[in-house]
């Protein structure tokens, strides 16, 4: 919340409004006096590192009476407040609206009561409302991510990955419960990120009979050698009779049924605690921008409106609307429509029931399908890798393949060795991933001898002829992908069925917008820069100079400066001289005459041949003498390390099994006379996330996105969030709206919606405008 707070208040004074905080919720706004104060630059500094919010938030009865919201009123007219951004849940919002709706009624009464005058009123005619949800439930329908969700499955993950060490020492069966009381997204996502062999929700209580299911499903894990066993409860989850199903009756079904070494541990409020990741500081920064630009552009006639995130994208949609299908969800499960309410929940959730159902309900087919899918990791390893690999092996094994797990990349292809496990909290690559410089990609494939081509291609022969790969790695992957396209033309055997997965923490490979280790990556350089400028804090007058990885891609610089409140990163895409130096050395110049007298630089690894990190600290250094000191620190391959996050995992594990899913319409597809011939540049893709949505790209098709020299994309989404990073710096720049979100509705995002709730939907909306 803070880092949406700190967007709302800096980006409004850009702009040139006054900015209030109002402390305390709507408690604060209804007492006024001085829980409504003048906000500056300096008072939102220091805060994206913290849990919760500065500006406090409580629960107010006052506010839900008329006369507490004609108090409110007051407050606001007396000093000339018409715009109101409103930050939390749904309850939260539905106030806001209801605010909005009878503001005109409201400043009519004031007058009648002498309270204000009629200019006063005129003035304060209309009242813009925008709302930004915070809920680490992920509850409020019509947004992917709420503010607050991805920070609760860092604390969720952390405790998982903890007891998981404890279970396999002692093979214990351990049942966690996570939050969640009408929402089982922290539970799914949970399940999906750490390979949990069940999960409870509300929206899709289990089947009669679960308990012997359960019982089944534990026994045949401890028969295959399992030496665990984890159960996720959402604290909300229920029977089919309605009836509650908490951490504890679990735990006495299974001792009484199993005799298994049972532990439960209830995570409580440690969930909406610690530090925020960086996505929550990244999407609460890019909302609160955001939400300020939808303010500036409201008018009377435009319905409040509430920012949200749609895969990639920000977009602005009606409050009421999405209001109103979050409270469908509530009367679905009470009508026990459980598949409405998956549906109404949105694609995001509904994608992770589909594929957590998918790797859970392990049933290999009596009649295997005599095809062989190859999974090779390629390049530099990352975390999130694993994930990959062990939602491909099962997606794979249920379709009935013969599932090959390459040991070492190509080099390792030749030997045969193969081994798969639950690998999903493990950072790096199981498997082993070897540079494709030892390989067939650089130099390219077909600049190598003539043997060395044919012990490659024996690779795939040897195996046997039906296999398809599926390459996990960046961009060396993607550009290996292209030569073995090539070389179809000259071997058969490569007329094969391909996809490369992208996962780097460089985040550089074309047709994807993220990359499977990038998140992990940024929060470790997030969390490296929060200790650094609490050392800059203590110290003052110091400026830090932080290398970040990422070759000539300034993605990790870039998202990692929005999350940590950087003042500058310099990054290859965005050219910069020393005149841009030089402005940057000013700005910290000047930034030491206030009470922040601290500075925080990136620098991309490969943004610029001559200003090295050296040169910079340097320059920097001899500059600022007498004002500031300088520190550098080079964050080197700590950045490809750790375990990986929740988003990575989750991200990973979709990727994986969709990749192998289509891999199989395709060996379908392609299968001719008793063999696998595929020649069409259809066959061979790039699996990667564009925009909202998972889609398959050719990759010849994604020659002319690419620039070879510096393997990056000739176009990125990220770079057009740089001038909010700018801003948030306070750099006085232009900021490009022509971008910005449009006003879209909810019931597009849900053509999947039954035909009655449609109906009902529609009309409950329309009566709710009217």
């Amino acid at each position: 919340m803070n880092a949406a707070v700190r967007a709302t208040v800096r980006v409004g004074l850009y702009t040139g409004a006054k900015v209030y905080f109002v402390h305390e919720g709507y408690q604060g706004l209804v007492d006024g006096g001085d829980n409504i104060k003048l906000a500056t630059w300096e008072s939102v500094s220091m805060m994206l590192q913290l849990g919760g919010t500065v500006i406090g938030s409580a629960r107010c009865m006052d506010f839900r009476a008329r006369e507490g919201r004609m108090k409110a009123a007051l407050n606001l007219v007396k000093l000339g407040i018409t715009n109101l951004c409103v930050i939390g849940g749904d309850g939260s919002l539905t106030g806001a609206n209801q605010f909005r709706t009878e503001w005109s009624t409201l400043l009519v009464d004031l007058v009648k009561a002498g309270k204000i005058s009629d200019d006063e009123a005129k003035t304060s005619s209309h009242l813009n409302i925008v709302g930004m949800v915070g809920s680490i439930d992920n509850d409020f329908c019509g947004t992917d991510m709420t503010i607050g969700t991805d920070s609760a499955l860092h604390r969720i993950i952390e405790v998982v990955d903890a007891i998981t060490t404890t279970a396999q020492s002692h093979q214990r069966t351990f049942i966690l419960e996570v939050m969640g009381r009408h929402c089982g997204y922290l539970a799914l996502v949970t399940a999906l990120a750490c390979g949990a062999d069940w999960v409870f929700i509300p929206e899709m209580p289990p089947d009669e009979g679960w308990e012997g299911h359960l019982c089944r499903r534990l026994a045949d894990q401890r028969a295959r050698g399992c030496r665990l066993n984890v159960i996720i409860v959402a604290e909300g989850a229920m029977g089919r009779d309605g009836k509650p199903i908490g951490s504890e009756d679990i735990k006495k079904l299974v001792e009484k049924n199993l005799g298994f070494d049972t532990r439960t541990t209830v995570l409580g409020h440690v969930q909406r605690g610690g530090t925020p990741s960086a996505f929550d500081r990244i999407l609460g920064s890019r909302m609160g921008v955001e939400a300020v630009m939808a303010l500036l552009e409201a008018t009377p006639e435009t319905p409040a409106c509430v920012v949200s995130l749609s895969g990639n994208q920000a977009v602005r949609l009606p409050l009421m609307e999405c209001v109103q299908v979050t409270k469908d969800v509530t009367t679905a499960m009470a009508e026990n429509r459980w598949e409405d309410a998956i549906k109404l929940r949105g694609k995001s959730f509904e994608n992770n029931w589909n594929t957590y159902k998918m790797l859970a309900h392990i049933n290999p087919p009596d009649t295997k399908s005599n095809i062989n899918v190859a999974i090779v990791n390629v390049g530099a390893p990352c975390a999130g890798m694993n994930a990959a690999v062990r939602s491909a092996v099962r997606i794979g094994i249920i379709q009935g393949h013969n599932m090959l797990a390459v040991h070492d990349g190509f080099e390792g292809l030749a030997h045969g060795n193969v081994r798969v496990s639950g690998w999903t909290g493990k950072g790096g690559s199981e498997l082993g991933t070897k540079s494709v410089s030892h390989c067939c990609t650089s130099p390219p494939f077909t600049s190598l001898s003539k043997s060395n081509q044919i012990v490659f291609v024996t690779c795939f022969v040897n195996i046997r002829s039906r296999l398809s790969p599926l390459l996990l790695s960046p961009h060396q992957a993607f550009m290996g992908g292209l030569e073995l396209v090539t070389a179809r033309e000259k071997y058969e055997e490569l007329c094969i069925p391909m996809v490369v997965i992208p996962a780097t923490v460089s985040n550089n490979v074309p047709g994807s917008d993220f990359s499977i280790g990038a998140d992990t990556a940024l929060n470790t350089i997030t969390s490296t820069c929060d200790r650094i400028k609490q050392s800059a804090a203590g110290t003052k007058r110091r400026v830090f100079i932080i290398e970040t990885m990422g070759g000539y891609c300034g993605y990790l610089a870039t998202m990692a400066g929005l999350a940590a409140g950087a003042d500058a990163a310099y990054i290859y895409e965005d050219k910069f001289g020393i005149r841009d130096l030089e402005m940057n050395v000013e700005h910290l110049v000047q930034k030491m005459k206030t009470d922040v007298k601290r500075g925080l630089i990136l620098r991309n690894e490969k943004c610029n041949a001559n200003y090295t990190t050296d040169f910079i600290f340097a320059l920097y250094s001899e500059e600022g003498k007498g004002v500031f000191d300088c520190r550098k620190n080079i964050l080197g391959h700590m950045q490809q390390g750790g375990t990986p996050t929740p988003f990575d995992r989750n991200f990973g594990t979709k990727m994986g099994s969709k990749a192998v899913l289509w891999l199989t319409e395709k060996l379908k597809e392609m299968y001719r006379h008793g063999r696998i011939f595929a020649n069409t540049p259809d066959s061979a893709c790039v699996l990667g996330m564009r925009k909202r949505a998972l889609t398959f790209q050719p990759l010849a098709e994604l020659n002319e996105q690419t620039d070879f020299e510096h393997r990056i994309p000739k176009t990125s989404w990220w770079l057009k969030l740089r001038p909010i990073m700018k801003i948030l710096a306070k750099y006085n720049i232009s900021l490009d709206t022509s971008e910005h979100a449009h006003m879209e509705h909810v019931i597009k995002k849900r053509v999947s919606m039954p035909a009655p709730l449609i109906k009902k939907h529609k009309e409950e909306v329309e009566e709710e405008e009217e």
